[in-house]
């Protein structure tokens, strides 16, 4: 109903200084920018062995996932798919736990 309100003689002036600007090429584009800013990020791949895992809790007799990612300083996943992989080869048992929180110990 009311419509826009008419700017003041300076904001006009600021805005067709910003509009010469643009076309110049003095200001670039978001996208521009973000292209410029992003750099590929070197990709982090730990590899925890078996048998370093396996050593771990064969000397603390027990261990949690949490605990061999922590000792071993490698990403809860890792420390996860390898102690999966040693359940299924039967080189560890799960001893108790519960909701994805199992405690694993040694096969003798």
């Amino acid at each position: 109903m009311g419509g826009d309100k008419k700017k003041s003689a300076a904001s006009m002036e600021k805005s067709q200084d910003n509009d010469k600007s643009k076309e110049s090429g003095a200001k670039k584009d978001k996208k521009d920018r973000k292209g410029e800013k992003s750099e590929r990020k070197a990709e982090i791949t730990v590899i925890l062995g078996e048998d370093q895992a396996l050593k771990l809790i064969k000397s603390n007799n027990y261990l949690t996932i949490q605990e061999l990612a922590k000792q071993t300083g490698v990403k809860i996943s890792a420390a996860n798919a390898c102690l999966t992989g040693l359940l299924k080869k039967g080189s560890v048992k799960r001893a108790g736990g519960f909701a994805g929180h199992w405690i694993y110990q040694p096969v003798n």
